[in-house]
């Protein structure tokens, strides 16, 4: 009850126009988290850069590519936001939200193309072990490209999980596995500067390993949006508010669906046959009118009414039983 009077007191609206706005400012966060980013290290690579220049540091030069490469897997994910804020056309019914996941998928090659890079420049150092010089340099550099890594990792991640947004998360997984390559030149400038020469390529595998495990975390919420796959917690959270909507008899069919980074639901209901086309229309007003508030990111709700079975009734779907079973 109290749920209801705060509801009724508090201006809202459900109308797909006022929809939009959350979308699109959903959208917007993202744009500015991609900005502040690529701006973060744009300036960590042009401030290894230049220790590069002046140390001549391999494995500085590697960790500097991979923050650059780190800042340039902004641009398909910049691309699929602004993709996702154009409305849907005759032909992209759904709209352009899925950019997001080819996105993410862009972005989990980069970092695997990330992972091979590192590996293939820690065994070639391993074969062939180089002293680093202006040792003090390089670990400030490496530093600097961890903090600047893991700031931009925080907040990309951060904000991914606020808009609901699977590939801006996994590119700030990226940032993070970056973050660790610049570790991995601190310790191994460390063992430079001790005389052990294998500390640094010794280091770089060990952090490619962690790099593939990241990237295996990156991968599997990637592909799982690419699925379709959402939370079983929220599909349960879905039909317990289902359940409490009167009218309602029982949930028969639930789907729920990412699109970018919004979520959609199809969901079919039990009402009693005796009610009218009105009443059996209000009850799926009603049981859209509960997930809307009660599923988070959910924009659009389709319900479906279905009437209960009464004794000696035949299946209401049976004309469409051949063309399930195909």
């Amino acid at each position: 009850m109290l749920h209801r009077l705060r509801h009724l007191l508090t201006p809202h609206s459900h109308e797909t126009a006022d929809k939009v706005d959350p979308a699109l400012e959903s959208s917007a966060r993202g744009m500015r988290a991609l900005w502040v980013s690529l701006a973060v290290l744009g300036v960590t690579a042009l401030a290894q850069a230049a220790v590069v220049a002046v140390s001549g540091s391999v494995a500085l030069l590697g960790d500097t590519v991979h923050n650059a490469a780190d800042a340039l897997t902004a641009v398909p994910l910049g691309i699929a936001f602004v993709l996702g804020r154009r409305a849907a056309t005759r032909r992209f019914t759904y709209g352009y939200g899925r950019a997001e996941d080819l996105a993410g998928i862009v972005i989990v090659l980069t970092i695997a193309a990330s992972a091979l890079f590192a590996g293939w420049t820690a065994v070639e150092r391993l074969l062939d072990p180089r002293p680093v010089a202006h040792v003090g340099a390089v670990a400030v550099a490496a530093l600097v490209g961890f903090a600047g890594n893991e700031w931009v990792a925080r907040h990309r991640i951060r904000v991914g999980r606020e808009i609901g947004s699977a590939a801006l998360v996994a590119d700030g997984l990226h940032a993070r596995t970056d973050g660790f390559t610049s570790l991995a030149v601190l310790v191994g400038a460390g063992g430079s500067a001790l005389g052990w020469q294998l500390a640094d390529p010794l280091v770089g595998l060990a952090i490619t390993a962690a790099i593939a495990l990241v990237l295996r975390d990156a991968a599997r919420e990637v592909f799982r949006r690419v699925m379709d796959a959402v939370d079983p917690a929220l599909t349960e959270r879905a039909e317990q508010a289902l359940r409490e909507v009167p009218g309602v008899r029982e949930v028969a069919e639930l789907r729920l669906r990412w699109i970018g980074h919004r979520l959609r639901a199809e969901v079919a209901v039990v009402v009693d046959g005796e009610v009218t086309v009105r009443q059996a229309h209000a009850v799926a007003v009603d049981a859209e009118h509960a997930l809307l508030h009660a599923v988070p990111r959910l924009t659009a709700a389709l319900v479906h009414a279905d009437p209960a079975p009464v004794p000696g009734e035949g299946d209401p779907h049976l004309a469409l039983a051949h063309h399930l079973t195909a």
